[in-house]
């Protein structure tokens, strides 16, 4: 026995000692691919020797030499970019290619097959023709700045750049400017949303037995009302009047770039004039959403060009600061949630599927073929066909067969679906601007994705829409609200819309503007820019925060970005209460009645605050949930599985019983007549049996942010077992959907209040003392899993905190964490 256990043990030693030399292995093989920002390398394609001085939070300063020209500086930041961010890189190119599936197998063949459909890359390809001379020198030198970094991984044997080539393998072609051109139309199509808007309405105009509930449960923006516009079923009257569940999978496919409904884009970003400002000088705020991932969207980065510093927000892949300022101007982006997109029901000629009905009579679709490899299995054989209005799209994603009629194909009208598109010209021109008039000018060459550009320079502060608005025809059919018929001229675009048409504010008389995502103004279609709009609440409490002031510093312009008060809680719960606030009976301990009283009480006295710490939070989210899943289950049937997030508006309709909304509270299925009153205290009690269920039924204990959790996961490797520790980030946040420091729920699964959408970038820019400026990311600069700075400004964005912003480059050495010095390859011959 002795024996036994003796070689037992000799045998565990082993394993555990083969356990701790695999895990060494590895760990060094990763850690090989960990960049040296402390170097000085020779390197092919510059012009003249470059330095990138890395600052104490590892953002790059890029600064050329004496003969130095930007295409240098361009270069630089190339060769930065893919120091840490080169899988991130290669997996936005492979996406915008339809190429993943050679990597990661069949799992991603549904968004290889979509993307190839859509032909971005090949658009890209044609669109390098359109772009400035000026832009295609930049596009070339950040390439080769990519390239160089490749070339330098190839022959020092540097771990293959990154620790997750070890895992799969992903050969890196040279980076080409079509690349770049490609990653900026894939962050389009993510920040395009109108798609799911119009597949949503169709569907639900289709569920709904009065279709005059319609604008209950999709509401307008506050403003004028909307023309009587026809049903869904009535363009198309072969499809069945009911709901169907969907069968969507697009939203748990990995690198899927067509965001969720809801998720496609929002921002906040205003300006002071220097009569607001306490200093005398402008002030800019901007802090775009994105969904949050590991690591993030956002790079930050200093560019030392010909007409001065600029720095800000970059994006991997993209050689221009996206958000930022130099010494003479700032600039923001907001989602404008401009009607850039629409569906179109193409009828097949019933007699040759390969021709489509036009307003001229079949006409064959414009087809190739395409050839998607997947790894470890058969090729597959795509036919690509386009219309005139579009691509045509496949089926079995995003409900479309539920909105299909037999016999028909949808097709998607796009702007960024363009062979000329000039927006990278345009971001890059941008950096150059010196004034708010010149910028203006500038952002004419923008196309997709179209934003709301916030602008500041010394003196003055504007907003402008830039972007291609779709010219509609007045007798469309749907005015773009729902897919129409394709075959018929009035639904079909007639160009792009005069740059001059699109919104345009320019030194406000009171000298504060602002963009939160909410309605910019009201025009009669088809110059209406758009009826969905992202918000129509947070406007209301960054009014209040910006009137409450009469001159504004930068400190308050943090303020106002890092607000939690949620208007919505202030207006919903006077509402949804109003008949439930101290009129229960004395009920004991540990009774529902006595759980619901305990929960009125602290809502009765809460402030609105959604603050990570306190529990009202929390029953407040989890009450309005309950209470909006209650009113539309019996209406919509599966469908309401759909309306994954709490409106605000819809809620407000039907308690406020406009035109009738009140309807809604009686479930149309029983006998007696149900009031808003028994819903909101049946949807209390809901929601307070899931909170006991899930954190306990110690009310007072509660805290949202245990719930509120903001979940940065690495996209491929976030699902690992083991590995998920090390590669996902986790905080606790405040905020919610509508407050400004905007942390948007996911509404699924068993964690509907995770925060998966919020300001992964955040700056302010004060032009009174232009190096006083500040800005933050969410997760770190490094892309890579195993290095410090992978993960370190997590918790200063998670506390509200920043990072200097400053173009003094004597600071930027100072305490820098390395200086890589480039030097031509010609330099040393």
């Amino acid at each position: 026995m002795g024996l036994l256990f003796r070689w037992l043990l000799r045998l565990a030693a082993a394993l555990i000692l083969l356990l701790v030399m695999g895990l060494g292995l590895v760990y060094f093989l990763a850690a090989q691919s960990l960049p040296d920002y402390n170097k000085e390398i020779t390197l092919p394609g510059l012009l003249a020797p470059v330095e990138i001085v890395r600052d104490n939070a590892n953002v790059p300063h890029i600064f050329g030499s004496y003969g130095a020209s930007d295409e240098d500086v361009y270069f630089g930041l190339g060769y930065a970019h893919a120091q840490d961010r080169l899988w991130q890189m290669t997996t936005m190119r492979r996406t915008a290619m339809g190429r993943l599936s050679e990597i990661f197998g069949s799992r991603t063949l549904q968004v290889d097959t979509l993307i190839r459909r859509l032909d971005i890359y090949r658009l890209a390809q044609q669109s390098v023709a359109a772009q400035t001379p000026e832009t295609m020198t930049a596009l070339r030198a950040y390439s080769a700045g990519v390239n160089a970094r490749l070339q330098e991984i190839n022959e020092d044997a540097l771990g293959r750049g990154a620790p997750e080539m070890f895992l799969f393998n992903v050969p890196m072609a040279p980076w080409q400017p079509a690349d770049s051109i490609a990653v900026m139309k894939l962050m389009g199509l993510k920040l395009s949303g109108h798609m799911q808007e119009e597949i949503l309405r169709a569907r639900t105009s289709l569920a709904l037995p009065d279709p005059e509930r319609l604008k209950d449960i999709l509401p307008d923006a506050p403003g004028n009302g909307v023309a009587t516009l026809p049903e869904y079923a009535a363009l198309f009257p072969d499809l069945p009047r009911h709901a169907s569940a969907s069968t969507d999978i697009s939203r748990t496919l990995p690198f899927m770039p067509i965001a969720p409904r809801g998720l496609a884009g929002a921002s906040n970003a205003w300006a002071a004039a220097p009569s607001r400002s306490a200093a005398g000088g402008t002030l800019l705020a901007n802090d775009p959403h994105l969904e949050l991932t590991a690591p993030g969207v956002w790079y930050l980065a200093r560019l030392e060009l010909g007409t001065g510093g600029v720095i800000g927000a970059t994006i991997p892949g993209i050689p221009a600061v996206i958000s930022g300022r130099s010494d003479l101007l700032g600039w923001g982006v907001t989602s404008s949630y401009m009607d850039d997109q629409d569906l179109f029901i193409e009828q097949l000629n019933p007699d040759n599927a390969e021709e489509y009905k036009t307003a001229d009579g079949y006409k064959r679709f414009t087809s190739r073929p395409s050839i998607i490899n997947i790894k470890d299995e058969t090729p597959v054989t795509l036919t690509l066909r386009w219309t005139d209005n579009g691509p045509v799209l496949p089926r079995s994603l995003f409900d479309l067969a539920a909105i299909t009629p037999p016999g028909h194909v949808v097709s998607l009208g796009w702007t960024g679906l363009s062979a000329k598109d000039t927006s990278i010209s345009a971001a890059l021109e941008l950096m150059r601007a010196n004034s708010v008039a010149q910028a203006i000018e500038i952002s004419e060459g923008y196309i997709a994705p179209s934003q709301n550009l916030t602008l500041a320079d010394k003196t003055t502060v504007a907003l402008k829409t830039v972007g291609a608005i779709p010219q509609r025809d007045a007798r469309h059919q749907s005015q773009g609200r729902m897919p129409s018929q394709g075959w018929r001229s009035e639904n079909q675009w007639q160009g792009r819309a005069p740059y001059a048409a699109n919104p345009e504010f320019v030194s406000p008389i009171g000298g504060i503007l602002g963009n939160t995502n909410n309605k910019l103004l009201e025009r009669p279609f088809p110059n209406h820019v758009s009826y969905t709009w992202g918000d129509t609440q947070r406007i209301n409490r960054w009014k209040k925060l910006m009137q409450d002031r009469q001159v504004h510093t930068r400190d308050s312009f943090i303020e106002a970005q890092l607000d939690t008060v949620s208007y919505t809680a202030r207006s919903l719960l006077p509402l949804i209460g109003a008949d439930l606030w101290f009129t229960g009976e004395a009920a004991p301990e540990g009774t529902r009645e006595r759980q619901r009283q305990i929960a009125l009480t602290l809502l009765s006295e809460w402030n609105g605050e959604m603050n990570e710490h306190l529990p009202e939070p929390l029953i407040y989210a989890a009450w309005v949930r309950a209470l909006q899943k209650r009113l539309i289950t019996d209406d919509l049937g599966p469908l309401a599985a759909e309306f994954t997030q709490v409106d605000p508006l819809f809620l407000e309709r039907v308690f406020r019983d406009v035109e009738g909304a009140s309807v809604w509270c009686d479930i149309r299925q029983s006998a007696p007549t149900e009031t808003c009153s028994e819903l909101a205290r049946l949807a209390l009690d809901d929601a307070l049996i899931w909170i006991e269920e899930t954190y306990g039924n110690a009310l007072e204990s509660l805290r949202w942010g245990d719930a509120h959790q903001a979940t940065q996961n690495h996209e491929v490797l976030g699902d690992v077992p083991l590995l998920r520790v090390f590669v996902n980030i986790r905080q606790s946040t405040s905020g919610g959907d509508n407050t400004l420091q905007r942390g948007r729920t996911s509404g699924e699964g068993k964690h509907p209040f995770r925060n998966v959408h919020a300001a992964g970038y955040r700056g302010v820019y004060d032009f009174a003392d232009p190096d006083s400026s500040v800005f933050i990311i969410a997760t770190g600069q490094s892309g890579h899993f195993l290095s410090r700075y992978y993960d370190d400004m997590s918790q200063l964005w998670r506390r509200g905190e920043y990072i200097p912003m400053s173009l003094d480059e004597d600071l930027a050495r100072a305490a820098a964490v390395g200086v890589t010095r480039l030097i031509p390859a010609t330099a040393t011959e």
